[in-house]
């Protein structure tokens, strides 16, 4: 069996494949065609004009449902870890609502492309983005929490430095984008996919979009710390037949136990 066979760990897996995969495809096809610069563009820009457009939102929206997925599971194990601990269990909901919150705010990037809908664009990264590192944060404390009967310090460790990278990449990427959209550099820059070297701006423009990548990179980074213990977890669903046909609705009052008694009777 195969590191990522084991367990659950296929989730994290794939969802960290899926979405670097999303951001590379989308950025060769743009680069391809000539509809953006070739030196670091903004994610959201090589998902701009059709067709690679088409291509980023179907992708993005898969990874949206593959990071709930994975959410999911990170709740249930944490869950079942610490069931007598209420402060771990109160941080663990917080966590899978925001970390949903997240994957919403990646539906809305996907689909409201910044050329298009900016405003609303902006909403979806501030929810992909800024909630997203909330919820490392979280996740971080949890595992601060759980050493070392359950984590070792190495993975918190770990995590920390993720969401560090996270929260430096955010105040990067504010900071350049306040320069550059302050109207120092002209106007209607939103719709500007090709920039030259030797433009006001470009230097500024540059510290965004590496900021950006940088950011989208911590994140997929900090999901990789699942996989190890993703190894030691499944999932199994119990089916319960509330009645022998399909056509009959199920007896909603009669106890278990009722049943048994009239089956015997007759």
């Amino acid at each position: 069996m195969w590191w990522f066979q084991q367990g659950l760990s296929f989730l994290p897996v794939a969802l960290v494949v899926w979405s670097a995969a999303s951001f590379v495809f989308s950025y060769i096809t743009a680069i391809v065609l000539h509809h953006v610069d070739p030196l670091v563009p903004y994610i959201s820009d090589t998902g701009t004009i059709p067709p690679e457009r088409c291509l980023f939102g179907i992708m993005l929206n898969i990874s949206a449902f593959l990071g709930m997925a994975t959410m999911y599971v990170r709740y249930k194990q944490v869950h079942a870890l610490n069931p007598e601990k209420p402060k771990i269990i109160r941080l663990n909901k917080v966590g899978l609502t925001l970390g949903w919150m997240s994957c919403f705010g990646l539906c809305v990037i996907a689909n409201f492309q910044k050329c298009i809908l900016y405003y609303i664009h902006v909403v979806g990264a501030c929810l992909t983005f800024g909630v997203g590192a909330i919820y490392m944060l979280i996740q971080t404390i949890l595992s601060y929490l759980m050493q070392p009967e359950v984590h070792s310090k190495d993975i918190f460790w770990i995590r920390l430095t993720a969401f560090l990278w996270c929260c430096l990449s955010i105040v990067s990427m504010f900071v350049s984008s306040v320069v550059l959209y302050s109207g120092l550099y002209g106007t209607n820059l939103v719709q500007k996919l090709h920039w030259d070297p030797q433009e006001k701006g470009y230097t500024a423009h540059i510290i965004s979009t590496v900021s950006e990548w940088s950011l989208a990179f911590s994140f997929l980074s900090f999901f990789l710390t699942y996989i190890r213990d993703f190894q030691k977890i499944s999932l199994r669903a119990a089916v319960s037949l509330q009645g022998q046909t399909l056509y009959n609705p199920p007896p909603s009052f009669v106890s278990d136990e009722q049943a048994l008694l009239v089956a015997g009777s007759i």
